[in-house]
């Protein structure tokens, strides 16, 4: 029997239990003329078992006393039965875990969201709890369920494809969203419809070849990752130069787990800009290095000298140990205000 087939022989159970006291309360109210408070309360204790202040004044009403204690019996039993089956088989653990699942997921913030739990997914999931971000799994593949529920991930189970799953994973309130499914079809499909939705939403799409990148760039996706050529290319790179593949691999955190990339924006509250990285003395006072720098208008400047000026609005991205670049924010961290 199904979760579902458990609950409805408890609603059925409940049910019948009202029944069977109105029933007894209408009887001792018309056949045996007592008022209906009276009548009511007489076959709530009878039916429940707890006994009566006084006997029935008439023969008659003693038969059906009798007659409602013995369905009380069968109703208790059959309401206890249900009861037992919805403990033993978790359907009411699972709905109290259900209830926290939601409320969970209604409370987080510039959270993300990840539509598609397959080996793609779920590496994203790992780099996002390792950055300690927070992130919704929407995803229906029993494979997929049973990882996110191992791993104890917030999860929506249904496609990213519908609109009412992307609006349950907290999508007005999510800051990205990463289009990981194993279809390209829909992946477009949920690039497309988070797009429609949010505008301003930064989408991360996965795409099969480039055919399907050029569709998701139009459906909305601000970056498209196409596996395959990507994992080509860095095969490509470890054979032909490996030094530099060390180098990328050593800076981008793969052998030497210390070295971080971040990025940090210049606001006016941090009251750095106008400054240059020369003022700052940025590399001296942090250890870090600014390795680009991100404008405005959306250019890059990826060489950034020492007198490259920061303005507000700018994003810096930065290479360092995890303690250089928690200095490097705290040099960039709005000023308390005297």
């Amino acid at each position: 029997m199904s979760d579902s087939f458990s609950l409805r022989r408890f609603q059925w159970a409940l049910l019948a239990l009202a029944f069977v006291i109105g029933v007894g309360g209408a009887v001792f109210h018309f056949a045996f003329d007592e008022d209906w408070v009276s009548a009511t309360y007489r076959s709530v204790v009878t039916v429940s078992l707890t006994g009566l202040d006084s006997p029935p004044d008439s023969r008659g009403g003693e038969l059906f006393t009798i007659v409602l204690l013995l369905a009380g019996v069968a109703i208790f039993a059959y309401v206890a039965g249900a009861l037992v089956e919805l403990i033993a088989r978790g359907v009411l653990t699972g709905v109290f875990a259900e209830r926290r699942r939601r409320m969970a997921i209604e409370s987080l913030r510039d959270h993300y969201i990840i539509c598609g739990y397959g080996r793609v997914g779920r590496r994203v999931a790992q780099e996002f709890r390792e950055a300690g971000v927070d992130y919704v799994v929407v995803d229906f593949h029993e494979d997929a369920l049973a990882a996110a529920h191992e791993r104890g991930d917030l999860l929506i189970e249904g496609n990213g494809t519908e609109d009412e799953d992307l609006a349950a994973a907290g999508l007005a309130r999510a800051s990205g969203l990463v289009a990981s499914a194993d279809s390209d079809v829909d992946n477009l499909y949920i690039t497309l419809s988070a797009r429609a939705q949010r505008p301003d939403l930064l989408i991360v799409s996965r795409a099969s070849d480039d055919d399907a990148a050029k569709k998701l760039r139009l459906a909305g996706a601000d970056r498209v990752i196409q596996p395959y050529s990507t994992a080509g290319r860095e095969m490509a790179k470890l054979v032909l130069k490996p030094q530099v593949a060390a180098f990328l691999d050593v800076a981008a955190g793969g052998s030497n787990t210390e070295m971080r990339f971040e990025e940090i924006e210049v606001t006016e509250a941090c009251g750095q800009g106008g400054k240059t990285i020369r003022d700052l003395r940025v590399r001296e006072a942090t250890g870090a290095m600014i390795i680009a720098l991100r404008k405005q208008d959306g250019s890059f400047d990826t060489t950034p000298s020492p007198d490259a000026r920061l303005d507000d609005g700018d994003i810096l991205i930065a290479v360092g140990t995890p303690e250089e670049l928690r200095q490097l924010e705290e040099l960039f961290a709005p000023r308390v205000q005297a």
